[in-house]
Order: C-alpha cells, then sequence, then structure tokens
C-alpha cells in the first residue's frame, strides 16, 4: 500500500464530508517542558473524532451496489457514529456490531442516525469477527474501523493536513488502539519527511499493538476495561495496520490509568476541553518523556471527544 499517496486521493474524495481541524498552541506545557507544543483538535471533527475520516473514505469508495445492499461494521463507538452518520448522509442501510459495555452516551449517538445495533461479547475483537462473519452470511460489505486500506487512507488525511499547518514540526504523539489512525498518519508523514518522529501511545491496560510490536507478530493479549475505551481491544488476525506500525512507527509507549485523568483533567483545566479518554493518551504519554523533547516542536493529537456525565462526574470527584 502506497499510504502518502492514498491519502491524498482520499483527501480529494471526503474533503466536502470533513473538517480541517485545527491545531492550537498549548503554552503551558511549552512553558513548563521547554518544548514548542501543539495540540490537534481531532475532537471537535464532525462526529465527535477522527473516523470520520476513514468511514467516509470507505464509505464514498463503495459500489453503488455495495451501498444498496447495506453495510455492516464494528465499533466501540467512534467509528460507528461515523458509519452512521455517512450512511444517514448518503442513505445507505448499515449495522454495526458493539460489545457490551460501550460507553452509553456513544450509543445514543449512533442510534440517532437510525442504524441497527447488534450487541456481542464483552471485547471489541468478539464483535468485529461476529460483524465480519455476519457480512460473508449475507453478501453485505464489511468496513473495518481499522483494518482497511481506505480507512487507513482516510485517517491519514490527518497527517496531510497537519504538515500543511506545521511544516518544521519534529515529533508527533498518536493514540493507538487498532492502529487505524497512527499507520495513515505515519504513511503520509514519513513519506512527506521521513525524520518525523511518530510515537504510538496506548494504556497499559490495553495494550494488544504494543506488546504485538514487542513479539514481532500479531498476538492474543489480555485486555482490561480502561479509560481509554476508544483504544480498547484486541488486535484482528492479518490486520494491515500491523505492518504499517513496523514499517512507519518509531516508538511505542504505554500510560497507566492515572496518567490519562490527569491528563484529561489538564485538558479540562488548562485548555478547557472535555474530551474521552483515548484523548488523553497522547498528552499522557509526553508528560512522561518531555524532557527528550525540550526545544523541538511537538503535536498532541487529540482524538476523540465523547466523554459521557458519568466518566466527567467521576473524572472531577477523583
Amino acid at each position: 500500500m502506497n499510504v502518502h499517496r492514498q491519502v491524498q486521493l482520499a483527501e480529494q474524495r471526503i474533503r466536502p464530508y470533513i473538517l480541517k481541524t485545527p491545531v492550537e498552541y498549548s503554552p503551558w506545557l511549552s512553558r513548563d517542558t521547554g518544548a514548542e507544543v501543539w495540540l490537534k483538535l481531532e475532537h471537535i471533527q464532525t462526529t465527535g473524532s477522527f473516523k470520520l475520516r476513514g468511514a467516509a473514505n470507505h464509505i464514498l469508495s463503495a459500489s453503488e451496489e455495495a451501498r444498496n445492499r447495506g453495510l455492516i461494521t464494528a465499533s466501540t463507538g467512534n467509528h460507528g457514529s461515523a458509519f452512521a452518520y455517512m450512511c444517514h448522509k448518503l442513505g445507505v442501510p448499515g449495522t454495526i456490531y458493539l460489545p457490551n459495555g460501550t460507553a452509553q452516551s456513544k450509543i445514543d449517538y449512533m442510534r440517532m442516525y437510525g442504524v441497527e445495533l447488534k450487541f456481542i461479547g464483552t471485547d471489541p475483537l468478539e464483535s468485529e469477527l461476529a460483524a465480519r462473519e455476519a457480512s460473508a452470511q449475507t453478501g453485505k460489505s464489511f468496513i473495518s474501523p481499522y483494518n482497511d486500506e481506505a480507512v487507513v487512507a482516510g485517517q491519514g488525511t490527518m497527517g496531510l493536513e497537519l504538515f500543511a499547518q506545521l511544516p518544521d514540526l519534529s515529533t508527533v504523539f498518536v493514540p493507538v488502539g487498532g492502529g487505524g489512525l497512527i499507520s495513515g498518519t505515519a504513511g503520509y508523514l514519513k513519506g512527506a519527511r521521513p525524520g518525523i518522529e511518530i510515537i504510538g501511545c496506548s494504556p497499559e491496560k490495553s495494550p494488544a499493538m504494543h506488546r504485538s510490536l514487542e513479539a514481532g507478530e500479531i498476538i492474543e493479549v489480555a485486555t482490561y476495561p480502561t479509560w481509554s475505551d476508544g483504544t480498547a481491544g484486541g488486535l484482528e488476525p492479518g490486520s494491515i495496520t500491523f505492518d504499517l506500525c513496523q514499517k512507519y512507527v518509531d516508538r511505542m509507549e504505554l500510560v497507566s490509568e492515572e496518567d490519562i485523568q490527569a491528563a484529561l483533567r489538564y485538558l479540562l483545566e488548562k485548555h478547557q476541553w472535555m474530551v474521552e479518554g483515548a484523548a488523553g493518551l497522547a498528552l499522557a504519554t509526553f508528560r512522561r518523556i518531555a524532557a527528550e523533547y525540550r526545544d523541538k516542536q511537538v503535536v498532541l493529537v487529540l482524538c476523540g471527544r465523547k466523554l459521557g456525565i458519568d466518566r466527567l462526574r467521576e473524572l472531577i470527584r477523583d
């Protein structure tokens, strides 16, 4: 997959449906760390996360016949929200498979667009595999939330935007679950300037990509409930994102639940941004290793905003 070229094509295809999200300078982080720190505000993207980019690119790339038959996907919420929005926008029948325990705020958002929801298992990988089986049985096309070239290319349009906004950037901290966002972003940025450093950020309680890269192959990894529910779950066997991460990602880091919560509170207090757990991963990682990035231009990706009211209360109470 020529990621750099596919991202350029995706940009042309999806531009009418997505926002060009801004970057915001952080005077607090810059003062405290000696780095020049910017936030990429993907949480204000339409539907509330970067996931719209990938879902839009796949659905817009699908044949009219495939759209008329209906589409199937699996999601913990943000990809499902983007899928639901695009299905509604284009009049496409859609079904979403979700794990039990998905945040209610994300369920409510998906239901608003009239797609069918099916709840399977407790791990996102279980619902993904069930969705793939349903696709095979019904002939409806399956859209993976990450293991899909069109989705990866769509997510990579964030990197295209970022390079145009900050052409001198040195390092990008990117949240990692299945790896779609970091694969597309890293693939584009490395094609634009190979010296840009890409750091993947995952929660200690759900480190599937991290542990698989350590092992040199996709392995089963135990996962546990985490504040970063948007990056939770295992990797699908044969995922293209594994190879892309091996090729393009320079470094992977794990962060604790306490560090994720502290990052969310920091963003709320200093930037007045209420974001979901996955959006705290980049900041939590950067704060832990900030001494290595003094005098460098650093970007932290805030990937989504769907923090439920109960989670917000818990965050403030703690």
